[in-house]
């Protein structure tokens, strides 16, 4: 199940059962369980710990001391087959921790595409993750967490179980996140509220002025009108019929099941 172009240190071990596709470099002191299955061209550092029910994709980037597919750290896990899935290009730096799925929670923890997940950030049990996301250290998600595209989320910043993350949202350091952020928005504190919109990056993943003046005006309908969610929703409905780009907060409003920051 090795593939003949793969490069593995002999101090590693690989369980029988292991899938190792083209040209994978596994570097010295590595285990990778019976059940992993590892694709072209990704790289594994040294001293990394594979386990369990885990798919990781092409060209990644494993650095030492990373743990991923171990058992999670919920109480109520009892050795279900439950799994991770890692997609392709991501970059998964020292000491990252990402723990496997529960039955209760949709059995698989998701990481998509071309990913940062900087030095000791722990991604719990049931996370989805999207693509093009920035985690800086320590960044802790509790379980069940879902994270959208496009997000930065800084330093020592821990969120809450359940919360759901928008696309192109920025999170400050040292923030603590216990509701849901919107798409688009800045937030930061503990607990985290907003600042205003993530403009620059917006610029720089070329959205238009006209998209741009329709999420402020959005934004002032959330933030700034008074409204109830429910009356949130009909205006943005209103508003998205002349830019599309505003189903973004409808559907991340249908979603939500925490409440928004405020």
């Amino acid at each position: 199940m090795i593939n003949p172009s793969a490069i593995i240190h002999p101090s590693s071990i690989i369980e029988k059962g292991a899938k190792i596709h083209a040209n994978v470099h596994i570097g010295p002191f590595c285990f990778v369980g019976a059940q992993v299955e590892i694709g072209a061209r990704t790289i594994l550092k040294s001293h990394i710990v594979i386990n369990g029910v885990t798919q990781i994709g092409e060209d990644n980037k494993i650095y030492q001391f990373a743990s991923l597919g171990e058992i999670n750290q919920d109480l109520k896990y009892a050795k279900e087959p439950t799994k991770i899935e890692i997609g392709n290009f991501n970059q998964i730096r020292e000491s990252v921790t990402i723990h496997r799925g529960t039955t209760q929670g949709g059995e698989i923890t998701k990481i998509g595409n071309s990913n940062l997940f900087m030095i000791n950030v722990h991604i719990a049990h049931d996370c989805v993750i999207g693509n093009h996301c920035i985690m800086a250290n320590n960044v802790t998600l509790g379980g069940h967490v879902k994270v959208d595209d496009h997000v930065v989320i800084g330093g020592m910043t821990a969120i809450h179980q359940f919360c759901l993350i928008g696309s192109h949202v920025m999170i400050g350091g040292c923030s603590g996140v216990v509701q849901d952020i919107p798409p688009f928005i800045i937030a930061q504190g503990n607990h985290a509220t907003p600042f205003g919109l993530n403009i620059e990056g917006l610029k720089r993943k070329g959205f238009s002025r006209g998209s741009m003046h329709a999420i402020r005006n959005a934004y002032k309908v959330l933030y700034r009108s008074n409204k109830t969610i429910e009356e949130a929703k009909i205006a943005l409905k209103l508003l998205a019929m002349e830019y599309p780009v505003i189903n973004t907060f409808i559907s991340f409003l249908i979603r939500s099941q925490r409440g928004i920051i405020r």
